[in-house]
């Protein structure tokens, strides 16, 4: 219900506590990324042209929005990157329908855009792409870019540095332990294990908190 979709609730970082939750604060709930994990960095390439589609296709000032269940779960992973001196960059989460038409305008390939008549798990809230950073931002190398449409975004990619495959590996393998299913065409890209109970909404990124 589009009555239910707002951003609420904080959450700390680790997820040792958590405000207490309204009625209206349940699992499908989207929320903003950033409230939720302020440790997570977010670089929403949507909104820029560094994409698939070469172009910004999201508003300015355009929050990463994901189901309260899905950033939870991500703020695990968080958790589990930071004793090895790692975290999370995510590149893009909640997508609205629109972007979906954009990306498969530029891109009707169903190893990497999902057809918009069928929608994506991104339109659920239910998935999201990503990579890795240093403790203090640095990006870490990967094999590829984000939107990188060739054999190269594979997980099991043989090519690139040792040092590139381990990386992209490190990542897989800490959003696996908390759950997420990995892509098998992009290694950024990762679903929520239940992302079939949500369905497909039409949500502006620019979605206020209160």
């Amino acid at each position: 219900m589009m009555a239910a979709v707002l951003v609420a609730g904080l959450c700390l970082p680790i997820l040792t506590t958590c405000a207490r939750v309204p009625v209206s604060d349940r699992p499908g709930t989207l929320v903003d990324v950033a409230k939720v994990c302020p440790s997570i960095r977010i670089e929403l390439r949507y909104g820029t042209a560094r994409n698939g589609v070469g172009r910004a296709v999201y508003p300015r000032g355009a929050r990463c929005l994901l189901r309260r269940d899905v950033a939870r779960r991500l703020c695990r992973v968080q958790g589990r990157l930071r004793e090895k001196g790692l975290g999370l960059k995510v590149w893009d989460g909640y997508r609205p329908p629109s972007a979906q038409r954009a990306l498969w305008q530029v891109k009707p390939d169903r190893r990497f855009v999902a057809p918009p008549a069928k929608g994506s798990k991104h339109n659920r809230g239910a998935a999201v792409d990503l990579t890795l950073v240093t403790s203090d931002g640095r990006d870490v190398p990967m094999p590829c870019d984000f939107d990188t449409f060739d054999r190269r975004s594979r997980p099991t990619y043989a090519g690139g540095t040792r040092e590139q495959r381990a990386s992209r590996d490190t990542l897989r393998a800490a959003m696996i332990a908390e759950g997420f299913l990995p892509d098998r065409n992009e290694w950024w890209h990762f679903n929520a294990p239940d992302w079939r109970r949500y369905g497909i909404i039409d949500v502006s990124l620019k979605l206020s908190g209160r």
